[in-house]
């Protein structure tokens, strides 16, 4: 019974894939055009930039306490 989940599970995934894959165009940019533009900066680089300013600070008192 357990391998016929798995399997079902599996054939469930894949049919989600290939509707998934089937969807039509976001209507985002096309082909072409200023490649610069086409690539979407929001907030999200700025928190990655803030996480990693603020693990190496933490990295680099950590290391001075050590000593």
């Amino acid at each position: 019974m357990k391998r016929f989940a798995f399997i079902f599970s599996l054939l469930l995934a894949g049919a989600g894939a290939q509707h998934a894959a089937a969807q039509p165009n976001s209507g985002g940019p096309g082909p072409g055009g200023n490649p610069a533009a086409q690539v979407p900066l929001d907030g999200g680089a700025s928190l990655l930039l803030a996480g990693g300013m603020a693990y190496g600070l933490r990295r680099l008192r950590a290391r001075r306490s050590a000593r």
